[in-house]
């Protein structure tokens, strides 16, 4: 087992704030919507997208080469895609709202954005946490609130979708949220998945 204050560590805690960034931002974006923004956003969200994946690739070049991981490689790999998975499908929401050319933000978007922002607030503190997942009284908690978030993210989308169909509008623009919508619960399905790998990895090294 190598050091705790090891590089690994270090970029799965880069990966999540890259995630946050990603999440903080899709949360400005649909704050302040203006249509005519939505190349810019779509650019600046991918910009963070691409800064995430360059920290993942740079993980992936250093463990062909080393021979001594903190934890098996497999699950670093395995947490590294992981936490890359939050970044893309928040990365997908503004692509998707640039690709419908959304002209306005529907009832329900902003609940389900905020619950996307807490669920990779809690992924900082808990990559900050995990070099000491054997000893961390906190890391266990922050997994039971991500998970809880996301069920909250799944009631969001339920009654989002609902709301939507019960309004009879433009059928294009339905077909349009309805997808955004299941793409923003993907959001929360996503950082469950980081939270759900970190538990396997902990059991096998417990």
């Amino acid at each position: 087992m190598a050091k705790k204050n090891n590089p690994y560590y270090d970029d799965f805690i880069k990966m999540a704030n890259y995630a946050f960034c990603a999440a903080e931002y899709l949360h400005t974006a649909l704050e302040d919507f203006r249509p005519e923004t939505l190349p810019e956003r779509r650019r600046m969200m991918h910009e963070i997208e691409h800064e995430a994946d360059k920290v993942k690739h740079k993980m992936m070049r250093r463990l062909v080469k080393e021979f001594v991981t903190p934890i098996d490689r497999e699950d670093i790999i395995l947490l590294a895609n992981k936490l890359d998975d939050v970044t893309d499908r928040i990365d997908e929401v503004i692509t998707r709202m640039y690709m419908y050319n959304v002209k306005r933000i529907r009832e329900g978007a902003m609940t389900i954005v905020d619950v996307i922002m807490r669920s990779c607030d809690a992924l900082q503190t808990a990559m900050i946490e995990f070099p000491n997942f054997q000893k961390s009284t906190l890391l266990s908690q922050v997994i039971v609130d991500v998970n809880s978030m996301e069920e909250e993210g799944d009631a969001c989308y339920i009654r989002a979708v609902r709301q939507l169909y019960s309004e009879h509008i433009d059928p294009i623009e339905t077909m349009a949220w309805s997808e955004l919508f299941e793409v923003m619960e993907a959001c929360c399905d996503a950082c469950e998945h980081v939270v759900d790998a970190m538990e396997i990895i902990i059991m096998k090294n417990s």
